[in-house]
C-alpha cells in the first residue's frame, strides 16, 4: 500500500451509516481518514447530517491512498451526478490501489463497466443487472466479496446496503487490521452480537 491515509466519498444523500463500522476502527488502528467531495462544498447525508469534505475529487490521487470508499446515495439511481466517482474509482483500480462499494455505489461501478470481469455483490443481482452491465456471470450471493484483482490490478470489495458489518471485515482483511482471528472475533461480536467474542478479540 501506498499511505496511511483512506479516502471516504460524500456526496448529498449519501448513507451515512454504512462506512461507520469501517472507519472507526480504521482510524483507532493507526489510519487518517479524510472525506473528498465532488467540490469542498458542504454535503448533506441521507440522515440529515452536514459534511465539510476535506478535498475535492480533482485533488485526489491515488498515490496518496490506502483506499476509496463509496457509500450507497439516492443519487446513485437518479443520474450522472456521482459518475466522476466511478471513474476515479476506475483510476485506483487501475493504480492498484483498492476500491471498497456498498450499496447503490455498486450500479456506479456496474455502469462504468468496474465490474464486467470481477466478483462481486450488491444488494441483488437484477438490481445490477437493471444497469445493462455485462459483469451478471460474476455476481456472488454473499454478505460481502472481495475481488483480489490479479496482476496490477487493485483489490475490489463489494457489498449490499445491510451489510456494513461485512463490508468492514473485508476492508481489515484486506488491509491487515486485524489477524484472522481477531477478525473472525470482531465480526462475530458486531454482527452476532456474540459476547464470547469481546474476550478473543480484546484478549
Amino acid at each position: 500500500m501506498t499511505g496511511t491515509s483512506v479516502h471516504l466519498a460524500v456526496y448529498d444523500t449519501f448513507a451515512d451509516w454504512e462506512p461507520g463500522f469501517a472507519t472507526a476502527q480504521l482510524t483507532q488502528h493507526g489510519r487518517t481518514v479524510r472525506t473528498v467531495g465532488l467540490t469542498t462544498s458542504p454535503v448533506t447525508t441521507m440522515g440529515g447530517v452536514r459534511v465539510q469534505p476535506e478535498l475535492s475529487l480533482d485533488a485526489l490521487d491515488p498515490a496518496g491512498s490506502e483506499l476509496l470508499i463509496l457509500t450507497g446515495a439516492s443519487l446513485w439511481d437518479t443520474g450522472d451526478t456521482l459518475a466522476p466517482f466511478a471513474r476515479t474509482a476506475r483510476a485506483f483500480l487501475e493504480a492498484g490501489v483498492p476500491v471498497a462499494a456498498i450499496c447503490g455505489a455498486t450500479a456506479g461501478l456496474a455502469r462504468e463497466g468496474l465490474l464486467d470481469d470481477r466478483s462481486h455483490t450488491s444488494a441483488v443481482s437484477f438490481y445490477l443487472a437493471a444497469t445493462g452491465y455485462a459483469g451478471g456471470a460474476h455476481y456472488v450471493e454473499a454478505d460481502a466479496v472481495t475481488d483480489t484483482g490479479g496482476a496490477a490490478r487493485g483489490a475490489l470489495v463489494t457489498a449490499g446496503p445491510t451489510e456494513p458489518v461485512a463490508f468492514a471485515r473485508e476492508i481489515f482483511g484486506l488491509l491487515g487490521v486485524f489477524e484472522p482471528k481477531k477478525l473472525d472475533a470482531w465480526y462475530r461480536l458486531f454482527h452476532d452480537s456474540d459476547a464470547g467474542a469481546y474476550e478473543e478479540l480484546n484478549g
